[in-house]
């Protein structure tokens, strides 16, 4: 049985089950789990069927295709309901999101075509629109861009910035009480010390005049609640306790210790963080069951942003808090009448079972905007998603159509990552399009390949538009990438998405048997010491005028011009510094958890090399992550106490934002955009 099959479980339902098991029970569940998915499923409506054995029958009911109540999973045997299948079913089977706010984030944090990211499913807080109305990540950072969602410099805090301990600090540091407040005199407690002051407003408190008028007192920050402040806390000690145990030692029970952590986030008015969680566990299960799609940085990503969000939280007020905190629901503003143009359409397929299609188009003045058809679903869907009509006005226009032909939008309505909504006062009719070599998609490649890597850097869409002459293959650390010149830099570009069902792989050997080729192309910007981007769409190599999507269109060997294949070479080596040393030990945590850094000969002598290259800071933080992760008290009778895993955390999130800024910084010196 594939989990596929199951219907999602709302992650309370999970969570739920979960904790009502015997300790004994719950020692028991990855088995019974392992057991589980083995058994035969069959669907009937609403209900999905699983044969636990050859007379016992478990039953999920999900009449509005997920199941959102316990009482749903309903089983047979003798034990239940306080048996071990139910909890078993509910771990399996998907963990159930909004569709649209999938929808959301997959098509605007630039992986949609990839395996999801830590904020998949969080959507932007309102007033975060770009000023050109292209899309940023839907969790309100950039695709993988700024702000990033760590430990934020030091110095003395400012409007709508937030302030952190150090990564030593102790957790009631971290999370520290919300500010009390009384009538008349106010006493605010923070980090130990307690200070008064009487507002300006207060009977007996001082007022300003100028002339005949009364100057408004000054406005005091927003404090965070301590009904959040208790839900980030349980949200970064449930993410610690899966960078403690790492994707091997992750099993049921502590995913759905970070479930509950995620539905209480949600109730408590936090949904970004409580998507961001469930990221996590989404990529969690995705590496212990040897998912294809998984891939460990990405799962990196996901815990340094939920673990940097729920860090920052008590500290942030302003536009900074409303950021962390999110909204259920994208906000759309109305914006009148546009004319567009289609640039090209890409599959989506994520790791949290959703898939489909979004359409990329710009209007005359380049800003970009999408359309999106993601639901859940499999690689059937993503490839067939193209072939389906656009939700959007009274078009009949397909995904596929629209990527090459344009369309009129009166009464448009669209979200501040740039996705146009398809409400009922929405109408859209199709139009001329244009090519990518004509007005007005041109002026999209006559941007300084620089000045485009330095805005997806510092917050805006990460597609690139390029010129690009065609090398041959490259043997990289990553697999095979098609080498390109590029105003005059050696560009790798990548395969997308690596599910043989897409054919970004097979379009990528082919492109690069056709040496000396002169094409123009659509990549995602991947953040790296060298210039490297995963390939979308592209002219084609033997007839002019013709784009390829390649998620959609398959080339064949009879579409290349006849040329000489060019030899495969090896990867240009970057002349860098060794920052792998520590990002190495960031991604072992992850995937084996505090115990593998606390060998005494894990990454012995890294720090010396960090800082015989200059790297100060990096071997600091290295240091730091290998004593926390070795770090273990004993009592009075000598046996040993459990470790911190708070204090492993914070100085792992310092290491990870620390890796992922320096190598923001290394990507636009590649690059040559400023930084």
């Amino acid at each position: 049985m594939s989990p596929d099959l199951l219907p999602p479980v709302a992650p309370d339902v999970t969570a739920g089950l979960v904790e009502a098991l015997s300790p004994r029970l719950r020692k028991r569940l990855d088995a019974g789990i392992a057991k589980l998915v083995t058994r035969p499923v069959t669907r009937e409506g609403d209900t999905v069927r699983i044969a636990v054995d050859d007379d016992t029958d478990l039953e999920l009911h999900a009449p509005g295709g997920s199941v959102t109540s316990a009482d749903a999973i309903r089983c047979g045997c003798l034990l239940a309901p306080d048996c071990l299948h139910r909890a078993a079913a509910a771990s399996a089977a998907p963990i159930a999101e909004d569709a649209e706010d999938a929808q959301d984030a997959d098509t605007d944090t630039g992986t949609g075509t990839g395996t999801g990211t830590p904020d998949e499913t969080a959507a932007a807080p309102s007033g975060s629109a770009p000023a050109d109305g292209s899309g940023t990540a839907a969790d309100g950072s950039a695709p993988d861009g700024t702000p990033h969602d760590g430990i934020a410099p030091t110095g003395p805090p400012s409007a709508g910035t937030s302030t952190v301990g150090a990564p030593g600090d102790s957790p009631d540091d971290a999370f520290g009480s919300a500010p009390a407040a009384t009538d008349g005199d106010t006493s605010v407690t923070a980090h130990g010390r307690t200070r008064t002051r009487t507002p300006l407003d207060a009977p007996d408190g001082p007022s300003r005049r100028q002339g005949d008028a009364v100057t408004a007192p000054p406005r005091v920050p927003e404090t965070v609640p301590p009904a959040q402040l208790d839900a980030a806390r349980a949200v970064f000690d449930a993410a610690a306790a899966v960078l403690e145990a790492g994707t091997d030692g992750s099993g049921a029970v502590v995913q759905a210790a970070l479930l509950r952590a995620a539905h209480t986030a949600r109730l408590a008015g936090l949904p970004r963080i409580a998507a961001s969680a469930v990221s996590v566990v989404n990529g969690t299960r995705a590496a212990r069951t040897a998912d294809p799609a998984h891939r460990l940085a990405a799962l990196a990503e996901a815990l340094r942003t939920v673990l940097g969000m729920a860090h920052r939280l008590p500290f942030a007020t302003g536009a900074d808090l409303a950021e962390l905190r999110g909204t259920v629901r994208m906000p759309y503003t109305p914006d009148g009448s546009l004319r567009l143009y289609g640039l090209f359409s890409e599959p989506v397929l994520t790791t949290t079972g959703y898939a489909g299609a979004v359409t990329w188009t710009a209007d005359a003045e380049g800003r970009l905007y999408t359309v999106s058809d993601v639901a859940p679903g499999g690689p059937g869907r993503a490839t067939g998603a193209a072939d389906r009509t656009v939700r959007i006005g009274d078009t009949a226009l397909t995904h596929r159509e629209l990527s090459r032909a344009g369309l009129a939008v009166s009464g448009a309505t669209v979200s501040p990552t740039g996705r146009l909504g398809a409400g009922a006062g929405v109408r859209a009719v199709r139009a001329s399009g244009a090519e990518w070599t004509a007005e007005p998609l041109d002026r999209l490649w006559t941007v300084p390949v620089a000045e485009q890597v330095a805005r997806a850097l510092s917050g805006g869409h990460d597609l690139l538009f390029l010129d690009v002459t065609l090398g041959g293959a490259v043997r990289g650390s990553t697999g095979d990438d098609l080498l390109a010149e590029c105003d005059g830099l050696a560009v790798g570009l990548a395969t997308a998405h690596d599910d043989p069902a897409l054919p970004y792989r097979d379009n990528l050997r082919l492109l690069s048997a056709v040496g000396g080729a002169r094409l123009r192309v659509v990549a995602r910007l991947v953040p790296g010491p060298l210039p490297r981007a995963l390939l979308l769409a592209a002219g084609h190599p033997s007839s002019p005028g013709t784009r390829l999507d390649l998620g959609l269109d398959r080339l064949q060997q009879a579409d290349l011009p006849a040329a000489p294949a060019p030899a495969a070479t090896e990867a240009p080596q970057a002349d860098e510094a060794p920052l792998h040393l520590l990002r190495r030990r960031v991604h072992q945590a992850v995937s084996g958890g505090r115990r593998v850094l606390a060998f005494p000969d894990s990454g012995a002598g890294d720090g010396g090399r960090l800082r015989n290259v200059g790297l100060v800071t990096a071997a600091d933080l290295l240091d730091e992550l290998r004593s926390a992760a070795a770090d273990r008290s004993r009592d009075a009778f000598g046996r040993l106490l459990p470790a911190d895993p708070g204090r492993f955390a914070r100085a792992w999130l310092a290491s990870a934002v620390y890796t992922d800024e320096v190598e923001r910084a290394l990507c636009a010196a590649a690059w040559g955009a400023p930084h």
